[in-house]
């Protein structure tokens, strides 16, 4: 289980004073615990899962802030954190394999034009997941509606 292998990594990178790893895994399991309590509930996988690629597309999208400022020092960071969240995500799937799959939520739904692109983009994340992130969803959704 998921939790388990954090708990794990969390100890030996502790051993191994890696502060960055360390950092990463004790904010992951912080934002895992707080959705636990505020919810009142015990997390399986794939809501982990869920949680950790929300951690991630939040230190990608500051990435961008960092870059415009020439943080150097940060950008470095938040690569190497983004890289460290990446361990614990499924493999993330290729331009043409997103395709493929929102194709067939097309012809499932029966989607012709843009006005049902709420339909396709909600089936398409369903089945996709975390395996991609939504801007990409997002754009090959766009370019095979319009």
């Amino acid at each position: 289980m998921l939790k388990e292998k954090l708990l794990d990594d969390l100890k030996n990178c502790m051993k191994e004073k890696n502060v960055v790893r360390k950092n990463v895994i004790q904010m992951v399991r912080a934002a895992i615990l707080q959705v636990e309590k505020d919810k009142q509930i015990s997390l399986d996988d794939n809501q982990i899962i869920d949680i950790i690629a929300k951690e991630s597309k939040k230190r990608k999208d500051s990435l961008v802030d960092y870059e415009k400022s020439g943080r150097e020092d940060l950008i470095n960071e938040i690569k190497e954190e983004i890289e460290i969240l990446a361990e614990y995500l499924p493999k993330q799937l290729s331009i043409e394999e997103v395709e493929e799959i929102v194709k067939d939520v097309i012809s499932e739904v029966g989607a012709t034009s843009m006005k049902d692109m709420g339909k396709v983009m909600k089936a398409a994340k369903e089945k996709i997941g975390a395996r991609s992130d939504g801007k990409t969803v997002n754009e090959v959704v766009k370019k095979l509606l319009s």
